[in-house]
C-alpha cells in the first residue's frame, strides 16, 4: 500500500491533465450536460484566468500566467503546443439560470474564491439558518459537478481507448492552433 506522499507525488499529473481536459471540452463545445447525465442546463466558460506550467528537461519550470477578463489565450495555447499543463483554472458554470465563478487548482483539487448564485438576504435574524443551508447546497453542486466530472475523466484516462480516442482528440485540438 502507497504512503500519502508516495501516492501524491505518483498521480499529482493527474490533476493538471484534468484541467487541462477541461479546457478542450470548453473549447470543443462538449455538452457538459451529457457527461454529467444531468437533467439541468450546465455549461462551463474559462473564467479571467488560467495558469499553465511546463517541466522543462533539466528540472526547471516555465509558468505561464494569463489573467484579465479581456485577456487572449494565446499564450496559452502556444504554452500547450510546447508540453505545458493547465495548472490552474478560473471557471465560470452555469446551471440553468444560476452563475458560479471559482478557481480550481490541479495539483490539489482545492477550489478557491467560490462565488455563488445571490440568495436573498433579509434582515430576519430567524432565515438565517435557511440563508446558510442554501449557499451550503449553491457549494456542494459543484463539487459534486466537478467530482462527476474527474470520475467521467479518469473513466476515460483509464478506458483502452484513451490513447486512440481521446488523446489524439486532445493533441488534434492542441495541434489545431
Amino acid at each position: 500500500m502507497l504512503d500519502i506522499a508516495t501516492a501524491y507525488n505518483k498521480y499529482q499529473f493527474l490533476g493538471n491533465e484534468f484541467l487541462t481536459w477541461i479546457w478542450f471540452l470548453i473549447e470543443n463545445d462538449h455538452s457538459v450536460s451529457a457527461l454529467l447525465n444531468s437533467k439541468d442546463a450546465v455549461t462551463l466558460e474559462v473564467g479571467n484566468s488560467i495558469v499553465l506550467e511546463n517541466n522543462l528537461g533539466d528540472k526547471s519550470k516555465e509558468k505561464i500566467s494569463i489573467k484579465g477578463d479581456q485577456a487572449g489565450l494565446e499564450e496559452g495555447t502556444t504554452a500547450l503546443k510546447k508540453g505545458a499543463f493547465v495548472t490552474q483554472i478560473n471557471l465560470i458554470c452555469k446551471i440553468n439560470e444560476d452563475e458560479y465563478k471559482f478557481t480550481i487548482k490541479g495539483d490539489s483539487f482545492n477550489i478557491t474564491g467560490l462565488k455563488t448564485p445571490k440568495t436573498d438576504l433579509s434582515h430576519n435574524e430567524d432565515e438565517l439558518e435557511g440563508l446558510v443551508v442554501e449557499k451550503s447546497f449553491f457549494c456542494f453542486k459543484i463539487f459534486s459537478i466537478i467530482d462527476t466530472l474527474f470520475l467521467n475523466y479518469i473513466e476515460q484516462r483509464a478506458s483502452d481507448e484513451w490513447n486512440h480516442k481521446g488523446l489524439q482528440d486532445i493533441k488534434n485540438w492542441i495541434g489545431s492552433f
